[in-house]
C-alpha cells in the first residue's frame, strides 16, 4: 500500500514539474467516465470503437439521465502500467464516478487501491485475474467472466479427452502467472497436473530467442499437451517458433486461451497457417436480435478497419451497465458530488497539489447500483452473483483450421462440455456427468482426426530400457535364453500380448538385472525404475506398500499372496476305514432302501413267482437274501412280473451308482495324505521355534521380519524348487512361505509336501513404471482386455498350468446323502407307483372274484372278514396259464370245474 502511494505521489510531482499532461474540462451537465486502455492492441482498438457507440446511443435519448449526458473520457496507457497510473490519477482530478479498464491485470491490481481509497467504481472486461478478489479490491469488479472460468473449461478439455499430464507456456506478468496457477488446482482436481512451466518474459518485451529457448526445453518434455496463456504478440511469436522447430506437427496438442479467438475474429490475417489443429476458448455470447444490430452497425462504426470481437460487446455492454447504474443512483435523489480526502491532507504541502483529488460522495450507491445490474445486452443476459461473478459463465470450443476456425461444442459453469448451446441447457437440472459432456470431431495439428496420445517416450522416443529380473529357479515365470540377452517367460509373453494392444508403437529393449548365481532384489529392481536407470520393470514383481510409494504399477495380472508349505506323510490306516468312504446317515439309508426295494419285489412277485413263495421264514430269508445279493448284482431269483421288473431295474442303477462312488472314495481316503508337521499355518508357524525357510529376492523376508516379528535368525535363504525340497525333506526348515505362484508350481512336480492355512497377504504381479507414467494407464488398460478376451488365461495355462499332484494333504470328504437323494427319490417314487398299480389290479380281481364267488361267505357282513377274505385272496398262487379262453374259463365256472378254490387269472401287466 505504501508502494502505491509512493508511485501515485511521484506522479503527482512530475505532473506539478508540467511534463505536459494537463487536466481535462469537466462539463457540469455531464457524467464522466474514464476509460484506460492499449489503443494499438487489437481488443484496445475494438473497445475504443464499442465504447464510443454505446456512448452516443446513451445520449441519443436526452432524458435517460435526466438531461445529461454520459461523456467517457479515453487515456491510452499504450503497454505502460506508469501511463495507466497517470491516466488513473487523471481521472480522479476531474471528478470522474467510474473507470472502464484497466486493461491489464497487474495495473489492476495497483489501481484497485486507488479506487478502495477514493470510492470510484473500477470495471474491466478485460484484467480477468482470478485473484482479484472483490473481498480484497471491493470497488473492482470484472464484467466479463473471470479466468478461473477459463481454466475450469481448459481443465475439463484435457480430463474429457483423458490426458494426465500438461505443460504450460506463459507471459510472467500477473495475469497469466496467476491464470496457470489457478489451471494447476483445477488439473489437480481431475487427477492430473502441469509437468512443466514454460515462462516468458512479459508482453511486448519478449523476444524470438526467449521464445525459442524456452520451446526447445518443451520439446525434451514427455508430455505433448501444451497450454498457451499469454497476450497477442506473445502468443503469436510461439506459433511462429513451435512451426519452425517441428511442434505444429501430429502427435502435439495446444491448447489457447481466449487471446488467440480475439484476434480470429477481429484480424485474421495476423494468424498464420501453422496454427492448424489449435484448441482454443472464446466467450461466448447468445444470439440475439440486437446483437444482430450491432454486428450489422460494426462495419460503419469501425470504417471496416477492424472486425468484432466479443470484447467489443462486453465494453459496448459495460458502457451501459454504468449508465442505467447512474440513471438509478440519480432516480434515487442523489447528487454526483466529490469531497477532499482528509488523509491526503496530513501528507504534506508543497507543489504536490494531492487535495485535487477527491472522494467520490456516492461512490458506495453507485457500486451498489452496479452490483444490482439485471439486463439483457448484447452479450446475453447480465446479472451478478453474491460473489461478483457473472451469472453463467460460458464459452464456445472452437477449432483453429487452415482457413478460420470451427465450432465444436461449448462449455458453461452449468453444465461443463455440451454441443447444444448454454442457454438451452439453462431450463433443465444441471447435469456434468463424465456421460453427458459431448464435443464434435476435432482436426488435430497435422492434420490428423485421430486423437493424439498427448505424450511421448522419454529421450525423444528411443528406446525403453526394461529391467529383467535374471532367476535362477521358477524360470517359467523369466528366463534367460541360453546366455543370450533373449528372455521369454509367463511375465514376458502377458507384457508382449499388452504391448501388442496398444495403439501405438512402444519401441523396447529387455536388460537383464542381477548375477546369474542368485535371484536379484526386486526392491532394487523396483528402485532403479524410480531413479530412471530403467524406464520399466517387467517380472514376476509383486505389488507391495513400499514399493508403490516409489513408482507406479499397472493392474494386477496374477494374484499372488504369501502361503505355508509344509511336508506330509501317508495317512495311518484303520481297521474300520472302509467305513468312511459314507456317512452315517448315508449308510443308514441304504441300508433301509435294500430292505425296502426287497419287500417291495416280494409283493409284487408273491402270487406269480414259485421263488418268492413258500413258508413264513423262508420268504423272509428270501427277502432279505434278494436284497443284499443285489448289491453285488449276485441275485438267484428270478423276477416275473413287469412291474417287479421294472423296480428292479431302477435299483440295479442305483446300486451302480452307490457301488462306483464308494470304491472311488474308499481308494481316494486310503491314500490320502496329511501334514506330519504342527505347523497348521502362519499363527503356529510364529510361536514355534521351527527354521522358515523364503525364496531370495522375495518381499516374503521384509514381511516377516517387518510385519510378523519373527526373528531374521529364523529366515533361511532358498534359492530354487529343489532347494525347496531338499531342506523340507532333511528338516533343514519347518516350513517354506513364498508366494502362491511360486508353490503352485512347485507342489506341481513334489507331491510330498502341501499348503498349510490360508493366504495371509493379498497382492498381485504387476509392471513397474515411473510414477506419472502414463505408460503404466495404458497398460493398465490392456491387461485388463487380455483378462476379457480370455488372452491372459491362455497364456497362464501355456506356462503354469501342470498337472497338480492329487490328494495333496488335504483329507478327501465322505460321501453325504445330499450327493445321492435324488437316486433314492426316483428309486423310492418307482417303489410306490408300481405298489399303487399292483393294488389297483389286484382289487379289481378281488372284486371279480368277489362276484363270481356261487356262495357268499358267512362272513362276508363283516369288515374284517372282508379283509381277511381279501389277505387270504392277495397271497395264494395265481394260475400262470396263459392258453385258457375267456370263454373256456366261463365255461369251466358254470360246470362248476375248478383246479382250486379261485378262479384262473391273468398274470398282473
Amino acid at each position: 500500500m505504501d508502494l502505491v502511494w509512493l508511485l501515485c505521489i511521484f506522479v503527482l510531482f512530475f505532473e506539478e514539474l508540467s511534463l505536459g499532461w494537463s487536466k481535462p474540462d469537466a462539463d457540469a451537465d455531464a457524467v464522466t467516465i474514464g476509460a484506460i486502455f492499449t489503443f494499438s492492441t487489437i481488443n484496445g482498438k475494438v473497445a475504443q470503437i464499442a465504447m464510443k457507440a454505446a456512448e452516443n446511443d446513451v445520449n441519443a435519448d436526452p432524458t435517460f439521465l435526466g438531461g445529461r449526458k454520459l461523456s467517457i473520457s479515453m487515456h491510452d496507457s499504450n503497454f505502460s502500467g506508469f501511463l495507466g497510473i497517470i491516466g488513473a490519477l487523471q481521472f480522479m482530478e476531474t471528478d470522474t464516478v467510474a473507470i472502464i479498464g484497466p486493461q491489464s491485470s497487474g495495473t489492476a491490481h495497483i489501481l484497485s487501491h486507488l479506487a478502495n481509497e477514493l470510492q470510484v467504481p473500477m470495471l474491466s472486461f478485460t484484467a480477468l485475474d482470478p485473484m482479484l478478489s472483490p473481498l480484497q479490491y471491493p470497488y473492482f469488479i470484472q464484467t466479463a467472466p473471470s479466468d478461473l472460468f477459463q481454466m475450469i473449461a481448459v481443465a475439463d478439455i484435457i480430463s474429457f479427452y483423458g490426458w494426465r499430464e500438461v505443460v504450460t507456456i506463459y507471459s510472467d506478468d500477473d495475469h497469466n502467472r496467476n491464470g496457470v496457477t489457478v489451471l494447476g488446482d483445477q488439473l489437480a482436481e481431475r487427477l492430473c497436473k502441469i509437468t512443466y512451466k514454460a515462462v516468458l518474459p512479459p508482453d511486448p518485451t519478449v523476444t524470438e530467442n526467449d521464445v525459442r529457448a524456452e520451446l526447445e526445453k518443451v520439446q525434451q518434455m514427455e508430455s505433448r499437451v501444451i497450454v498457451l496463456h499469454a497476450y497477442t504478440k506473445t502468443g503469436l511469436l510461439v506459433f511462429n517458433v513451435a512451426k519452425r522447430l517441428g511442434m505444429m506437427e501430429s502427435g502435439y496438442v495446444w491448447f489457447t486461451t481466449t487471446w488467440l479467438s480475439s484476434i480470429l475474429d477481429s484480424n485474421s490475417s495476423l494468424v498464420a497457417t501453422s496454427i492448424q489443429g489449435v484448441l482454443a476458448l472464446r466467450l461466448h455470447t447468445p444470439d440475439s436480435k440486437r446483437k444482430a444490430d450491432f454486428s450489422a452497425r460494426w462495419n460503419s462504426l469501425s470504417n471496416g478497419t477492424i472486425g468484432l470481437n466479443p470484447y467489443g460487446l462486453y465494453a459496448y455492454d459495460t458502457v451501459w451497465m454504468i449508465a442505467r447504474a447512474v440513471k438509478m443512483f440519480l432516480d434515487q435523489g442523489n447528487n454526483v458530488s466529490f469531497s477532499n480526502d482528509t488523509k491526503l491532507n496530513n501528507v504534506g504541502g508543497g507543489a504536490l497539489n494531492l487535495e485535487a483529488l477527491s472522494i467520490f460522495d456516492g461512490g458506495k450507491q453507485l457500486l451498489s447500483s452496479v452490483l444490482q445490474t439485471n439486463m439483457n445486452g448484447l452479450t446475453g443476459p447480465i446479472k451478478f452473483n453474491p460473489d461478483r461473478s457473472l451469472v453463467h459463465p460460458s464459452y464456445d470450443v472452437i477449432n483453429v483450421l487452415e482457413n478460420g476456425y470451427r465450432q465444436i461444442g461449448y462449455w458453461s459453469n452449468y453444465s461443463g462440455l455440451s454441443i447444444v448451446p448454454p442457454e438451452e441447457l439453462y431450463a433443465k437440472p444441471p447435469n456434468r456427468s463424465s456421460s453427458n459432456q459431448h464435443l464434435n470431431s476435432v482436426i488435430w495439428p497435422g492434420g490428423t482426426s485421430n486423437k493424439p496420445r498427448g505424450w511421448v517416450f522419454p529421450n525423444n522416443g528411443k528406446q525403453l530400457r526394461i529391467g529383467v529380473p535374471r532367476r535362477v529357479g521358477y524360470r517359467d515365470f523369466v528366463e534367460q535364453v541360453n546366455g543370450t540377452d533373449i528372455v521369454h517367460g509367463y511375465c514376458i509373453d502377458v507384457f508382449l500380448a499388452a504391448i501388442k494392444l496398444l495403439p501405438y508403437a512402444v519401441p523396447h529393449k529387455f536388460v537383464l538385472f542381477g548375477n546369474g548365481h542368485e535371484n536379484p532384489s526386486y526392491n532394487e529392481l523396483v528402485n532403479m525404475v524410480a531413479a530412471d536407470v530403467f524406464d520399466a520393470a517387467v517380472g514376476d514383481i509383486a505389488i507391495v506398500t513400499n514399493r508403490t510409494k516409489i513408482v507406479d504399477f499397472t493392474q494386477p495380472y496374477i494374484e499372488s499372496g504369501l502361503v505355508v508349505v509344509a511336508p506330509v506323510r501317508n495317512m495311518n490306516s484303520s481297521p474300520w476305514a472302509f467305513l468312511r468312504p459314507f456317512t452315517p446317515l448315508m449308510w443308514a439309508v441304504t441300508g433301509v432302501f435294500f430292505l425296502i426295494v426287497g419287500v417291495v419285489v416280494w409283493i409284487l412277485e408273491h402270487r406269480i413267482n414259485d421263488e418268492f413263495r413258500g413258508s413264513p421264514r423262508k420268504q423272509v430269508m428270501t427277502i432279505l437274501w434278494f436284497s443284499f445279493s443285489t448289491m453285488f448284482f449276485a441275485h438267484r431269483e428270478n423276477t416275473v412280473s413287469t412291474l417287479g421288473r421294472m423296480v428292479l431295474i431302477i435299483w440295479l442303477f442305483v446300486v451302480l451308482i452307490i457301488n462306483s462312488s464308494y470304491t472311488a472314495s474308499l481308494t481316494s481316503i486310503l491314500t490320502v495324505q496329511q501334514l506330519s508337521s504342527p505347523i497348521r499355518g502362519i499363527d503356529s508357524l510364529i510361536i514355534s521355534n521351527s527354521p522358515i525357510g523364503f525364496q531370495v529376492g522375495s518381499f516374503a523376508e521384509n514381511y516377516m521380519v517387518e510385519e510378523l516379528n519373527i526373528p531374521k535368525s529364523r529366515l533361511i535363504k532358498l534359492g530354487s524348487p529343489e532347494e525347496y525340497a531338499s531342506a523340507l525333506e532333511t528338516g533343514r526348515v519347518a516350513a517354506v512361505v513364498d508366494e502362491q505362484p511360486y508353490i503352485d508350481l512347485f507342489l506341481s512336480n513334489h507331491c510330498k509336501f502341501s499348503i498349510r492355512g490360508q493366504e495371509f497377504t493379498k497382492s498381485g504381479w504387476g509392471f513397474a513404471f515411473p510414477r506419472d507414467s502414463p505408460l503404466a494407464v495404458d497398460m493398465s488398460t490392456a491387461l485388463l482386455t487380455l483378462s476379457e478376451n480370455g488372452e491372459l488365461q491362455k497364456i497362464h495355462n501355456r506356462w503354469l498350468s501342470k498337472r497338480a499332484c492329487q490328494n495333496s494333504g488335504a483329507e478327501s470328504d465322505q460321501l453325504h446323502l445330499q450327493s445321492f437323494w435324488g437316486l433314492f427319490l426316483i428309486c423310492g417314487v418307482s417303489c410306490v407307483i408300481a405298489l399303487l398299480i399292483y393294488l389297483f389290479f389286484i382289487l379289481r380281481k378281488f372284486k371279480r372274484h368277489s362276484q363270481q364267488a356261487s356262495e357268499p361267505s358267512s362272513h362276508g357282513s363283516s369288515s374284517s372278514a372282508r379283509l381277511q377274505t381279501f389277505l387270504t385272496f392277495a397271497d395264494m398262487k395265481e394260475d400262470k396259464s396263459r392258453s385258457k379262453s375267456k370263454r373256456k374259463r366261463n365255461n369251466d365256472l358254470m360246470n362248476g370245474g375248478r383246479n382250486s378254490n379261485l378262479p384262473g387269472m391273468d398274470p398282473i401287466c
